[in-house]
């Protein structure tokens, strides 16, 4: 299946060049800092809604929401083309065929996105590890994830594969 999705794809057009690994991560890096901000006004408005008084209660419900929110964030803007990272970091989000993406397609990248950590969250939770080292499984892993890119031919993360998307580079617009 995976060939299939290989072969399948359009060679690239010249005008939609992929962007190097390292403006990729420093795009999801900086995509991490803007969710700060996500994950403030929504534990805000979770906390204020559901009267939760200790950050420990209804941890699980917040977790959810959360993940909720983070959908509708990225799904909305994938299927505009770009995050307010993507845009800074001039990369566009589209399919295959180098169309706008379908919010049913963004919400396919959204899940296969979660490859990023659930790995290794899943992974090291049998063995109640401490925080610290949890960090270092974790941030290992996004490293080899992000490492693979360099097996795809075309240089996409594999769940862009996956989802028929790509990454490709953006020439801001001129005013």
């Amino acid at each position: 299946m995976l060939g299939s999705m290989i072969a399948n794809s359009p060679s690239v057009h010249p005008t939609q060049k992929s962007p190097g690994l390292r403006r990729r991560m420093a795009c999801w890096l900086y995509e991490g800092i803007l969710m700060f901000g996500v994950v403030f006004i929504s534990g805000y408005l979770f906390g204020t809604l559901s009267q939760t008084r200790n950050a420990l209660d209804n941890r699980n419900a917040l977790q959810a929401f959360l993940f909720v929110v983070f959908g509708i964030y990225f799904v909305w803007f994938w299927s505009k083309g770009q995050t307010l990272a993507m845009k800074t970091w001039n990369i566009r989000l589209v399919d295959r065929n180098g169309q706008a993406v379908t919010q049913l397609r963004a919400l396919l990248r959204y899940v296969l996105s979660w490859l990023w950590f659930l790995p290794p969250l899943l992974a090291v939770v049998p063995f109640h590890l401490p925080g610290a080292e949890i960090t270092v499984i974790v941030i290992g892993w996004v490293a080899v994830w992000a490492l693979l890119s360099r097996f795809h031919p075309e240089g996409q993360f594999w769940h862009d594969a996956w989802a028929g998307t790509r990454l490709i580079s953006s020439e801001p617009l001129s005013r």
